[in-house]
C-alpha cells in the first residue's frame, strides 16, 4: 500500500481565514485551449485572522502568466508561486487589490473541475474546490465576496455568454467576430458558486411574478434542437418557486433564473447563484425517452437546486464539515415538495428504500462517518448518503419533534439571522431552540455519532390491569474511531392496533399531542391505560427515525398491521419484513414454519382486493420485495450473492403463481389508453401493471416472454418499453437478445436513453454478463471518460448486479479494480464514486472477502492514485468496521 498518507483536515483546526476577498472582477477571454483569466481581488486583513499572516492562496495545476498588487508588477522575489499555491509573505496590512493573471486548457480538462467543454461548450464545476483551477484565490467557503463577471469569446463558437447574477452590459468587439456579456452578483458568495457558461444553446423561457410582484426571467438551456424536451423541467422550476414561497416564505431574489443542461457532469446538478447547472439526464424528459422515474427525479433535482438559493447560497457553510447543514437541509425540502406535488405515503416509502439501500450499507460499512465528520482527507468523497440522506432524516426528526409550527418559526428564525453569512450546525440548532425553548444539544449527537442505531421493543399486555407496556432499548455500534456511543435522542411516532382492526381508545401521559414518544435513553419504558384489548404496536409510523428496530412480532400480528394500521409506512413495512423473514430463511438455510407462505399470499390477495386500487403506486410497493442488498444487510455475515439471488426468484415466482389472477387482472385493467401524462396517477398505474408482469413473468417464464414480447413491441412510452425489456432481461433466450438488439438500434443516437440500455445489460445476473460489459465497452457510444456512459454500464455492474459483481472467482472485483485505476487516470471523483462499489466486501463470505481484498490491494499499490481514489481505498482497508 502507498507510504504517503494525504493530507488530514480536521474540525478542531477550524480557524477564520485571515485574509477576506471583498470584491472579485473576472475577465474570461474563452479559448478551447488557451483561456485567459484576468481575476482582480479586493483583499483585507481579517480582524479575526492572525496580524503577521502571509497571503497563501490556493491553486489546482494552475498555468500563472502574471500578477501585480495595487496596479505594480510583482517582482519572482515578492511572491512563491507554485502549481498548489500563490504566497505573498509580505502582504499589505491594509486593503489592497491584487490582479492574477492565469491561462487555462478547457479542452484537456478531463476532470470536469475549474473550467471544462462539454459538447463544445465552455462550463464550470467549482464545488467543492474547483475555483482554484480557474485562477489563485481564497477557495473556503467562509469568504464571501461580490462577483463582477466579463465573459468574452468568438460569436460563433459562443453565442450564448451567461454567469451569475444579473446581466449588466453585452456587445460586440468592434472590428472583430467576438462578442462579451458582464454579470453582477449583488449577494456576497462564496468560490464554489461562481459559474460561467458559453456556448451554442438553444432556449425554452417564461417569466415568474414572485409573492411581492417581482419580475423575473427564467430559461432552460440545452443543446439545439433539443428545446422541446426541457419543457418539464421549466414548470417544475416553477411549481418549486411557488412552493418555496407558501411553504417557507422564501421568494427569489434576482432578475434572472438560468438553468443550463451539459452532458459530462461529475454530479447530478449544482446550485451556483443564479446560474444552475445540470447534468442533462435531469433537465430532458420526452415520452419517448424519459421514464416517470426520470420526470420524478427531473422535478426533485430541478427543486432541490433552486431550493439551495436560500439553504445554501444566501445562507452557506463555514466549513465543508457543515455540509450537510446545506444538503441534508436542502434534500428535506425537495422531499417535502415532491410529496405534495406527488403521494406523500408512496414518496416517503421511496425515500426509506434509498436510505437503507445506500445510508444503512454506509454506515455498516468501512466508509461510515458521522453525518457532520470530525475530520477529512478529500472533501469530494463525503457527498455521501450519509450527509445528504440521513442529514434529511435529522431534519425530519427535528420536525416531528417539536412540531410543524414551530419548526415553521424556526426556520424563518434561522433564515433571518444567517441570511449572508457562512453557519454551522449549530447556528441552525440554536435558532429551534430559542424558538421552542428546548434543549437540543442531546439532539446534536445525530450529526456527531456514525452508525444506525438499533431499537429494540418488547411489549408486555397486562388484562387484569388493562395496561400495555413497551420496553426500549436502543444502542449504537462501536467503531475503532468511536468506540463510546451515547444514547440518541429518538423520536418514535406510535400507536396501537386492534386485532380486529378496531380503534383503540389508549392513554399515555408521554405521548405528544402529534402521536411520538422521545427515546433519549439507552433503555425507557411507556404505560399506556385503557388498553382493553391485547393490540399490535406499531412503531416508527412515517419511519419518524433512521434506525434499525428489533421487535418479536409473529406473521399473524404483521399482517394485521398490513391490514388494518392507519400509517401506510407501516403497512408496507410490515409486508416488506414478513418477505424478508421467507428471504432470509429461503437465502441461508433455516426452516421456515409450515404455513408462512400461505399465510402472506393470503393476506396480499386480501389487500389487492380491497384496497389496490386506492393507490396504484403503493399498492406496487406492497407488492416488490426486498432488493438483493437489502437482503445482505440483513444476514450481515458471510454473505452468499449466489443465494440471496436464488431466493428472491423463488419467492417471486411463489407470489407471481399464488397472486396471479389478481396480477392478470391489474396488468389488463391498467394498460394506458390515453396519451402519457407523468402525473403521480398515471405513473402509479403504469408502476403497477409493470410489477405485475415481473411477478407473472417469474411464475410463469413462457407468459412472461409473449406479453413483455408484446408489449415492447406496442409501448407508447420509455415506461413501459423499459419495463418490458427489464422483464425480457431476466428470462435467458432469443425473444430477451433480440429485444435488447432492436432497442439499442432504435434509440442509437440518444445517448441518455443508451445508458438505460447499458445499465439493463449491465445488471443481467448470469454469467458471461462480465464478458457483455467488456464488450459493450467498445460500443460506438461509450466513453469511458463520460461520467454518465461510465456510471451506466461500469457502475451499474458493480452496484447493482450483485452476484456477478461478487463473483466467487474474484473477476469482477478484479474488473472494477482495472476500471478505477483506468478512470482515475482522467477523473479522480468518478474513479472514487466506483470505487464505493466495495464498500459491502468485508460482509461476504471467507472466499470473496479474499479476492476483494486482494482487488482493493492491488489499487492501494498503484503508486500515482488521485488523492481521491487513494482515501476511499485506504478507508475501506482499513480495520474500522462496525463492533457488535
Amino acid at each position: 500500500m502507498r507510504t504517503e498518507t494525504p493530507h488530514v483536515v480536521r474540525l478542531e483546526d477550524y480557524r477564520p481565514s485571515d485574509f477576506l476577498i471583498d470584491r472579485v472582477e473576472l475577465d474570461f477571454q474563452l479559448h478551447p485551449t488557451a483561456t485567459r483569466v484576468t481575476a482582480t481581488l479586493a483583499i483585507r486583513p481579517n480582524p479575526e485572522g492572525r496580524a503577521d499572516a502571509p497571503l497563501v492562496l490556493d491553486g489546482d495545476d494552475v498555468n500563472l502568466k502574471a500578477v501585480s498588487l495595487d496596479g505594480r508588477a510583482l517582482p519572482g522575489g515578492e511572491f512563491e508561486a507554485a502549481p498548489q499555491s500563490l504566497v505573498i509573505s509580505q502582504p499589505p496590512r491594509r486593503p489592497f487589490t491584487l490582479t492574477i493573471e492565469t491561462e487555462i486548457d478547457p479542452t484537456a480538462n478531463t476532470k470536469l473541475m475549474g473550467l471544462y467543454r462539454s459538447s463544445g461548450n465552455y462550463c464550470t464545476q467549482c464545488e467543492a474546490d474547483g475555483f482554484r483551477r480557474i485562477t489563485y484565490f481564497l477557495d473556503r467557503p467562509d469568504v464571501l465576496s461580490v462577483y463582477t463577471t466579463r465573459i468574452e469569446a468568438d460569436r460563433d463558437e459562443a453565442p450564448v455568454l451567461l454567469g451569475n447574477g444579473n446581466p449588466v452590459e453585452s456587445g460586440i468587439i468592434e472590428g472583430t467576430n467576438r462578442h462579451y456579456a458582464v454579470w453582477h452578483d449583488p449577494h456576497p458568495k462564496p468560490a464554489y458558486l461562481f459559474a460561467l457558461v458559453g456556448g451554442r444553446l438553444g432556449k425554452v423561457g417564461t417569466d415568474f411574478t414572485t409573492m411581492n410582484g417581482r419580475k423575473v426571467k427564467l430559461a432552460v438551456y440545452v443543446e439545439p434542437g433539443k428545446e422541446v424536451r426541457a419543457g418539464y423541467a421549466l414548470d417544475a422550476l416553477e411549481r418549486s418557486m411557488r412552493w418555496d414561497e407558501r411553504v417557507f416564505g422564501r421568494e427569489y431574489d434576482l432578475d434572472e433564473f438560468n438553468i443550463v443542461a451539459v452532458s459530462d457532469f461529475n454530479m447530478g446538478a449544482m446550485e451556483n447563484k443564479g446560474l444552475n447547472i445540470f447534468n442533462d439526464k435531469y433537465v430532458l424528459a420526452s415520452p419517448e425517452t424519459a421514464t416517470d422515474a426520470d420526470y420524478a427525479n427531473i422535478e426533485a433535482i430541478i427543486a432541490h437546486e433552486y431550493f439551495h438559493n436560500w439553504s445554501g447560497n444566501r445562507v452557506t457553510c463555514r466549513d465543508w464539515f457543515q455540509l450537510c447543514l446545506k444538503e441534508g437541509l436542502t434534500v428535506f425540502r425537495d422531499q417535502e415538495f415532491s410529496s405534495d406535488e406527488r403521494s406523500r405515503p408512496v414518496h416517503r416509502i421511496s425515500e426509506v428504500k434509498t436510505l437503507r439501500a445506500r445510508q444503512f450499507s454506509e454506515d455498516a460499512g468501512p466508509l461510515a462517518h458521522p453525518v457532520r465528520p470530525q475530520q477529512y482527507r478529500e472533501i469530494n468523497n463525503f457527498y455521501t448518503a450519509t450527509v445528504y440522506e440521513k442529514g434529511a432524516e435529522i431534519v425530519r426528526m427535528l420536525k416531528t419533534m417539536i412540531g410543524a409550527d414551530d419548526f415553521r418559526r424556526g426556520m424563518d428564525l434561522y433564515f433571518e439571522r444567517c441570511d449572508g453569512t457562512a453557519a454551522t450546525v449549530e447556528d441552525f440548532l440554536r435558532a429551534f431552540a430559542d424558538v421552542t425553548g428546548r434543549d437540543l444539544s442531546h439532539f446534536a449527537r445525530w450529526y456527531e455519532q456514525a452508525g444506525t442505531p438499533r431499537v429494540t421493543v418488547k411489549g408486555t399486555y397486562d388484562e387484569t390491569a388493562q395496561t400495555y407496556r413497551l420496553d426500549f432499548t436502543q444502542a449504537t455500534a462501536a467503531t475503532s474511531e468511536q468506540p463510546r456511543k451515547e444514547p440518541m435522542a429518538i423520536p418514535v411516532a406510535l400507536g396501537l392496533v386492534a386485532r380486529d382492526g378496531g380503534v383503540l381508545e389508549t392513554v399515555s401521559e408521554r405521548i405528544s399531542p402529534q402521536g411520538v414518544f422521545l427515546l433519549d435513553k439507552a433503555q425507557d419504558s411507556l404505560i399506556f391505560s385503557n388498553v382493553t384489548s391485547r393490540p399490535v404496536p406499531s412503531l416508527f409510523r412515517g419511519f419518524s427515525a433512521p434506525v434499525k428496530t428489533s421487535l418479536a412480532l409473529s406473521n399473524e400480528e404483521l399482517l394485521i398491521l398490513l391490514r388494518h394500521d392507519t400509517d401506510p409506512f407501516n403497512r408496507w413495512q410490515a409486508a416488506q419484513t414478513v418477505a424478508m423473514r421467507l428471504l432470509v430463511g429461503l437465502a441461508t438455510g433455516t426452516m421456515i414454519p409450515n404455513g408462512y407462505f400461505d399465510e402472506f399470499a393470503f393476506a396480499l390477495r386480501a389487500f389487492m382486493e380491497a384496497d389496490a386500487m386506492r393507490d396504484p403506486a403503493f399498492t406496487a410497493l406492497v407488492l416488490t420485495l426486498p432488493g438483493e442488498t437489502d437482503i445482505a444487510q440483513e444476514i450481515a455475515t458471510d454473505v452468499d450473492p449466489d443465494a440471496i439471488h436464488r431466493a428472491r426468484l423463488e419467492l417471486r415466482q411463489l407470489i407471481g403463481r399464488a397472486c396471479a389472477s389478481q396480477l392478470q387482472h391489474f396488468y389488463d385493467s391498467l394498460a394506458d389508453t390515453d396519451s402519457y401524462n407523468p402525473d403521480a396517477a398515471s405513473a402509479g398505474r403504469r408502476s403497477l401493471r409493470n410489477v405485475s408482469l415481473d411477478l407473472l413473468a417469474g411464475a410463469n417464464p413462457d407468459l412472461g416472454v409473449e406479453l413483455a414480447g408484446r408489449q415492447f413491441e406496442t409501448a407508447s412510452n420509455m415506461t413501459d418499453r423499459l419495463a418490458s425489456l427489464g422483464v425480457l432481461a431476466t428470462l435467458p433466450g432469443d425473444a430477451r437478445e433480440n429485444a435488447i438488439v432492436q432497442f439499442g438500434e432504435r434509440y442509437r443516437d440518444e445517448p441518455l436513453v443508451l445508458d438505460k440500455w447499458f445499465t439493463l445489460q449491465a445488471a443481467i445476473q448470469e454469467d458471461g454478463t462480465l464478458d457483455r460489459v467488456k464488450q459493450l465497452m467498445n460500443h460506438r457510444a461509450f466513453s469511458i471518460g463520460n461520467p454518465n456512459r461510465a456510471r451506466s454500464l461500469i457502475g451499474s455492474f458493480a452496484m447493482m448486479n450483485q452476484t456477478q459483481f461478487n463473483r466467487v472467482d474474484g473477476q469482477g472485483y478484479d474488473f472494477l479494480a482495472e476500471m478505477v485505476l483506468r478512470v482515475d487516470e482522467l477523473n479522480p471523483q468518478l474513479a472514487a464514486r466506483l470505487l464505493t462499489a466495495f464498500s459491502m466486501w468485508r460482509m461476504m463470505e471467507e472466499k470473496r472477502r479474499g479476492h476483494a481484498k486482494k482487488a482493493l490491494l492491488h489499487i492501494a499499490e498503484n503508486p500515482s492514485l488521485s488523492r481521491d481514489v487513494g482515501d476511499i481505498v485506504q478507508r475501506s482497508l482499513e480495520e474500522t468496521q462496525a463492533k457488535q
